[in-house]
């Protein structure tokens, strides 16, 4: 641990971290420079810019021209351009709408974020406390409030809270290398890989690692590890999903 002290595990090891993050926890010479290099080699998305706000219900559906508040949106500023240009497509999510919980009464919450099209490059080297940092959130952001402002035309207005995310915010709380949204392997040329590490009873799962990226995969990616190194089986997780159904 970070303090020095040592857990040992009784049976294996599973790591959630990215198996490049994951590469990099391991001294040298523990494994084969080769599987670094095939680590290192799988290319990565780029990152993310967010937009987390907390704002007024009052009034709302008389603001939207009449209509209902929806759960998810998706704004395309140009379709010539394509959903991967970069500030182009930003994708909208208010679980507040099916959670009321999520938000204290007559209010609600948005997630707002341009998905996996930031480069890193451009936020690389900053000091998170400088004016340039703050001013470049600012304007990388903009498209984040103009893509709600088509939905929430008053959403300036209605806001008690707004926070800003930027590569660096990806990088340093879900340290994520450069930020990354996961590996860039594209389906039918590419193909996730397994589990497996070179040392023994050292397993990974996330999205790193097969089947993927996005929570149900992730989630199966833990199915796959445990169910690998025999600490549960297929069917006890197949039992587990019919509960969480009913």
């Amino acid at each position: 641990m970070k303090g020095g002290k040592e857990v040992r595990a009784r049976k294996a090891v599973i790591s959630n971290a990215a198996a490049r993050s994951t590469a990099r926890l391991l001294p040298e010479g523990e494994v084969p420079a080769a599987w670094r290099e095939e680590v290192d080699d799988v290319p990565e998305c780029p990152s993310f810019m967010h937009l987390h706000l907390g704002f007024s219900a009052k009034g709302l559906k008389e603001a939207m021209g009449g209509k209902e508040l929806e759960c998810h949106y998706m704004v395309v500023n140009d379709w010539e351009r394509g959903v991967d240009s970069e500030q182009n497509l930003v994708l909208i999510s208010i679980a507040s709408v099916l959670d009321p919980t999520m938000a204290p009464e007559g209010m609600h919450t948005i997630h707002a974020y341009t998905p996996a099209t930031e480069p890193y490059d451009l936020w690389k080297g900053l000091d998170r406390n400088s004016d340039e940092y703050k001013k470049l959130k600012e304007e990388r952001s903009e498209v984040l409030w103009k893509a709600v402002e088509r939905v929430i035309p008053d959403i300036r207005k209605r806001c008690d809270v707004s926070l800003v995310g930027t590569p660096l915010t990806h990088e340093r709380f879900l340290r994520r290398y450069r930020g990354s949204y996961g590996p860039a392997i594209q389906a039918g040329k590419q193909i996730f890989p397994g589990p497996g590490t070179p040392i023994k009873n050292l397993l990974l799962c996330g999205d790193s690692v097969f089947p993927g990226i996005g929570i149900p995969a992730v989630a199966a990616s833990g199915m796959v590890a445990a169910n690998t190194l025999g600490l549960e089986t297929l069917d006890k997780h197949k039992k587990l999903l019919d509960e969480m159904v009913v």
